[in-house]
């Protein structure tokens, strides 16, 4: 035992040190120490050997249940979903003894989101002492099924809306290899890194400007139906510091039902271009006036930047305008031409396909889905061409100065100030915390 061996220790330090007056002074200096590392080291009488281990299961007696309900008694029971589960082996661990009741759910078609049973999700049931069926709810995202029992001992089965509370989540995290990594660690859903990557995409490109050790805040809503998140909702604010520069975005509705994101000094953080088409990829060709193109194999200008990613990501409008042209041209393959305030133009090339409705004069919004990546034309795997013309001239998107979109109303200011105090102030809680803390 380890107090064995320091005091067999501190027996040999006695003896060689006894016969000096030097060896006495360093024995008197020693000797506490050793004993305070005998007693902080380990108690006294402790076995170190190691100790066998035995798993003791017990089983506890319950209290009898009636076989029938004529007591009256009902209980709620709630089983997780788990993979491969199907009505019928949800009923059974819900000790629903009723064949007809899933007969019923098999073959209802109000109880379709019953067929779509997602593992990790929760079932409850209500029933009497011998198993008899008298209501059941599934949550299905924000979707509630319920099953109650009328009058006469029928099921009745209604789906819809689930009644939900709003609650407001702070979340903050630190850059380490990617965005969604961050997030994940931070606890964040990918539909708010999503929209954060979005609020942020005119000052922030994501596919280059990231750095090890940029900081991040976000306050959002979550629903929840009886303590169970059911979706996540708007991004109410965030906070991004990028390469020592920091950027605040604050959602604000003004009273004529339009919103968007401000600073927090009420500036419009949209400018009237994204800096990208698209959330997440990466640039594989940017523009240059000598490239060596993979196809032709010859040197020739590229007058757009690619974008690789994979077929059918979505491509987005930069900014809104009109559809100029969507069909198929050339090299291009499919290709959308959107026009805007009227000397910029917009091309989106080797789409895989267009969004419903594309066609010439449609207006679309900034942001608005107008086709999916692809491979059509000259390109030797899926990636999207993208130009950014003024006056039909190519510019390179990635440096031309974009223009700015319109500021917050003056006679919203107030309103402005007083719906952002509070966020303002929960930002800089956020600023704080350390990640590490979280």
């Amino acid at each position: 035992m380890l107090s064995v061996r320091f005091a067999i220790l501190a027996q040999k330090l006695s003896g060689w040190l006894q016969g000096t007056a030097a060896r006495r002074v360093l024995l008197a200096l020693v000797l506490p120490f050793v004993g305070v590392m005998a007693a902080f080291g380990i108690a006294p009488d402790t076995v170190t050997d190691t100790v066998a281990r035995e798993n003791v299961v017990e089983e506890l007696a319950l209290p009898v249940l009636p076989v029938n309900d004529a007591s009256g008694e009902t209980y709620w029971r709630e089983a997780r979903i788990e993979r491969g589960d199907t009505i019928a082996s949800i009923l059974q661990r819900l000790q629903i003894d009723e064949a007809g009741a899933a007969l019923l759910l098999q073959h209802t078609r109000e109880a379709r989101s019953l067929y779509r049973l997602i593992p990790g999700r929760t079932v409850r049931a209500r029933t009497t002492a011998d198993g008899r069926l008298l209501a059941l709810r599934y949550l299905n995202g924000a979707q509630l099924l319920k099953i109650d029992q009328n009058g006469s001992d029928a099921l009745q089965v209604w789906e819809g809306p689930a009644d939900v509370d709003t609650q407001i989540h702070m979340r903050s995290g630190e850059i380490a290899s990617s965005l969604f990594a961050a997030t994940d660690a931070a606890g964040i859903s990918d539909a708010v890194a999503v929209q954060i990557a979005d609020v942020f995409s005119t000052d922030i490109d994501f596919h280059r400007d990231l750095r090890r050790g940029d900081r991040f805040s976000a306050i959002y809503e979550v629903q929840y139906h009886q303590g169970e998140p059911v979706k996540t909702n708007r991004l109410l604010a965030a906070e991004f510091t990028n390469q020592g520069k920091t950027f605040h975005a604050v959602w604000f509705q003004n009273p004529g039902g339009e919103g968007g994101y401000y600073t927090l000094d009420g500036k419009n953080i949209r400018k009237a271009f994204l800096r990208s088409p698209l959330e997440f990829s990466r640039i594989s060709s940017g523009f240059t006036r000598a490239r060596f193109h993979p196809v032709l194999q010859t040197w020739r200008a590229h007058t757009g930047v690619d974008y690789a990613a994979p077929t059918g990501t979505r491509v987005k409008a930069t900014s809104g305008g009109i559809v100029e042209f969507a069909g198929r041209q050339g090299g291009y393959g499919n290709l959308v031409v959107l026009r805007h305030q009227s000397k910029f133009t917009t091309w989106y090339g080797h789409l895989s396909g267009f969004a419903p409705g594309m066609q010439r004069g449609k207006r679309v919004s900034q942001g608005e889905v107008i086709g999916y990546v692809g491979s059509t034309g000259l390109a030797t795997g899926p990636h999207l061409h993208y130009e950014f013309r003024i006056n039909n001239a190519h510019q390179d998107p990635l440096r031309v100065a974009m223009p700015p979109a319109p500021p917050l109303a003056p006679q919203y200011r107030a309103a402005f100030d007083e719906a952002t105090r509070l966020t303002s102030e929960r930002l800089a809680l956020l600023r704080q915390i350390s990640p590490a803390a979280r």
